[in-house]
């Protein structure tokens, strides 16, 4: 494909992942949003249609995540082969972890289901079952910092190249950037202070939508 063609895909894509994602939040926290796993399998069990939504968002979100590491990498591959070629890679990594999410959403249906059946297993194991499938994380997905990386490579080649306005690529670094110092962290059990959360996605979620808009409306530099 041309570069042009390149960047009116990687637009839409970047726009299609932003919503998806954002849609995908809302439908699993209404989903579960409750107190007490016991609660929460409750929810889950009357929201079951918003599950199922979620998955289907999970993996278009993947998907999305695998369009973007091709198209940027065509993008950005004149302007050196190597560092793009380590960037499709972390993207690509980012879309196969993020899929792996559909698996624990089916396991909360399954149990969700299980728990309201006439014929249920036994409370000692319906404990344990819930124990395990709510058992605390680190609430950072590893596929988010394969993104992170990936899209602080991809901003600084764009930069570099001059590919987009030198501020809107630099305006990404810096966001991916802020990710990829308080990802690991955050994964690792240290605390981050008011950068968790929306503090630290918000700069990310911007670029995101102005560069897309960007390639869609001016495409790419020559």
């Amino acid at each position: 494909m041309t570069r042009i063609r390149n960047a009116r895909i990687a637009g839409f894509t970047f726009l299609l992942y932003a919503a998806v994602g954002i849609a995908n939040e809302v439908m699993m926290h209404r989903a579960t949003n409750a107190d007490g796993n016991a609660a929460k399998l409750v929810r889950i069990a009357g929201h079951a249609t918003d599950v199922r939504i979620a998955t289907v968002l999970t993996l278009l979100e993947s998907f999305s995540a695998l369009v973007l590491a091709v198209t940027l990498y065509g993008i950005t591959r004149v302007e050196d082969h190597e560092l793009s070629m380590l960037a499709l890679v972390c993207r690509v990594a980012e879309g196969v972890l993020g899929s792996g999410a559909v698996m624990d959403h089916w396991q909360l249906l399954w149990l969700a289901k299980a728990s309201a059946a006439a014929a249920a297993p036994d409370i000692a194991t319906m404990n344990a079952l819930r124990a395990f499938v709510f058992m605390p994380g680190p609430g950072v997905p590893t596929s988010t910092i394969f993104y992170a990386v990936g899209n602080t490579i991809f901003s600084y080649l764009l930069a570099r190249g001059r590919i987009v306005p030198v501020s809107i690529a630099w305006f990404g670094v810096l966001a991916s950037a802020l990710l990829v110092i308080t990802l690991p962290l955050e994964l690792a059990g240290f605390s981050v202070g008011p950068l968790i959360g929306y503090g630290q996605w918000l700069p990310a979620l911007v670029f995101q939508v102005v560069l897309a808009l960007w390639l869609l409306i001016k495409g790419v530099a020559a």
